[in-house]
C-alpha cells in the first residue's frame, strides 16, 4: 500500500476515534449529572401509621385445649349369658347407685339355690341333733365334726348359687345419667355384650396438656377458666385435681386434669374445651400491635420514629430507627415486649416494607392496624 493510500485512512480512524470517544464522554457526564440531581434530592418520606409505647397490666393466664369426660364412666354388661327377662329401665334415665337395671333368666339357679337351702337346713338338724348326743356320749366328736363340716360346705354351696344368681342382675355401680339402651326383653345377652352406657357427670373431668417449661407455674388447686363452642358466652371454672408426675417423652408435655363443676348437665363427655390457667401473678408490660414486630431469622425487629426537627420548608422531620427487639406473650392483637423498647417512644405498625434504618417518614395514622387484647370473632 502507498502513503498517498495510508494517510486518508488514518485520518478517518482518529475521527471515529473522536466521534466514540465523545459519545461515550457525554453519557458518562449525563449519568453523572443525574445521580447528583437525585442525590440533591433525598429519598422522598414513606407514609407510615404509628402507636405510643405503653406499659398495660396482664394477669398472666396460660392457655390450653382439652377434651371432657365423665368424672365416672362406664358401659354396663353382665358376666354371664342369659335371656333377657327383665328391662327395668328407660334410656337416658337418672338412677341411684345399686338400682336393679336388668335381669336374665334365673328360673333353673333359682330352683337349684331351693335344693340347696333344703340341703343346708337337713346339715343343720344333723349338726344340732348330734351335738346335744355328744353331751351325754352317745356319739363321738368326729361325728359331730362331720356334721360341722357338712352344714358349712352346705352354706358356701347356697353363697355361691347365691353369686351366681346375682350375676344374673345388672346393678348400677354408681348414681349418674343413662344412655340409650342397647337390648330388648327376650334377647339372648352373651357375657360382655353392652347393656346401656353409664354416666356420672358432675363434676366433669377435663385432661390437658402443658409444657414442660410451665411445670412450676401449674399446681394442684390452681382455677381454670373453661370454654366451649356448645355453650357460646357461656364462662365455665373449674379447679386443677392432679397432675400426671411424669412429662411425656414425645411431646415433652405434662397431662393435667381439673374437674369442672355441671350441676345443670350440660355439660357432655368428649366436648372440646379451650382453658385459661390462672397464674396467679399479675405484670406489667410494654405492649405494642402484632404488625408493629417484624419477625427475622436474626431475631425481631420494630422501628422507632425520631423526631429530627423540621426541614427546610418548615415540615417536620421524622426518621426511622430500626431496633432488635426481644418478645414475651401474647394477648389477643398485642404483643408484650420485654426488651428493647421504652415507654413513650413512638413505634411504627405499618409500612415497614420500604423502611431502613434512618429512612425519613410521615405520620399517616387514618388506617390503624387491630390492637384488641380481646378480640372476639364473628361473622362478616
Amino acid at each position: 500500500m502507498s502513503k498517498s493510500s495510508t494517510k486518508p485512512m488514518l485520518i478517518m480512524l482518529v475521527a471515529v476515534g473522536i466521534l466514540f470517544g465523545g459519545i461515550y464522554g457525554f453519557q458518562q457526564f449525563r449519568n453523572k449529572m443525574i445521580v447528583k440531581i437525585i442525590s440533591s434530592q433525598g429519598i422522598p418520606p414513606q407514609a407510615v401509621s404509628v402507636t405510643t409505647a405503653n406499659k398495660q397490666t396482664w394477669h398472666i393466664f396460660l392457655d390450653a385445649n382439652g377434651s371432657l369426660h365423665a368424672s365416672r364412666s362406664t358401659n354396663l354388661t353382665t358376666e354371664s349369658g342369659g335371656l333377657i327377662t327383665g328391662i327395668h329401665f328407660h334410656s337416658g334415665e337418672k338412677i341411684a347407685v345399686n338400682s336393679l337395671l336388668l335381669t336374665l333368666n334365673t328360673a333353673p339357679l333359682t330352683a337349684q339355690l331351693k335344693q340347696l337351702q333344703a340341703n343346708e337346713k337337713l346339715a343343720q338338724i344333723n349338726y344340732d341333733r348330734d351335738t346335744a348326743q355328744l353331751k351325754i356320749q352317745a356319739v363321738s366328736q368326729s361325728t359331730v365334726d362331720s356334721d360341722a363340716q357338712a352344714l358349712q360346705s352346705a352354706k358356701a354351696q347356697i353363697a355361691m348359687q347365691q353369686a351366681t344368681i346375682a350375676q344374673k342382675m345388672i346393678r348400677a355401680p354408681f348414681t349418674g345419667k343413662l344412655g340409650i339402651r342397647q337390648v330388648d326383653l327376650g334377647q339372648y345377652l352373651a357375657p360382655g355384650a353392652t347393656v346401656v352406657s353409664l354416666q356420672q357427670m358432675d363434676p366433669m373431668y377435663v385432661d390437658f396438656d402443658v409444657p414442660q417449661t410451665a411445670l412450676s407455674s401449674v399446681h394442684v388447686g390452681d382455677v381454670v377458666d373453661a370454654e366451649t363452642d356448645a355453650l357460646p358466652g357461656k364462662k365455665l371454672t373449674g379447679t386443677i385435681r392432679a397432675i400426671e408426675p411424669q412429662v411425656d417423652s414425645s411431646t415433652r408435655n405434662i397431662k393435667v386434669r381439673a374437674s369442672i363443676p355441671n350441676p345443670d348437665g350440660r355439660l357432655l363427655p368428649n366436648l372440646f374445651m379451650v382453658l385459661h390457667i390462672h397464674r396467679g401473678i399479675n405484670h406489667q408490660y410494654i405492649t405494642l400491635p402484632a404488625t408493629a414486630i417484624a419477625y427475622n431469622p436474626y431475631g425481631s425487629t420494630v422501628f422507632v420514629v425520631h423526631d429530627k426537627g423540621h426541614d427546610a420548608n418548615g415540615k417536620p422531620k421524622l426518621i426511622v430507627e430500626q431496633r432488635v427487639v426481644i418478645t414475651g406473650a401474647t394477648r389477643g392483637d398485642q404483643v408484650a415486649v420485654l426488651h428493647g423498647v421504652e415507654p413513650g417512644e413512638t413505634i411504627v405498625t405499618s409500612g415497614q416494607l420500604k423502611l431502613h434504618n434512618g429512612a425519613p417518614v410521615f405520620i399517616n395514622n387514618s388506617i390503624q392496624p387491630l390492637n384488641d387484647p380481646h378480640p372476639e370473632v364473628g361473622d362478616e
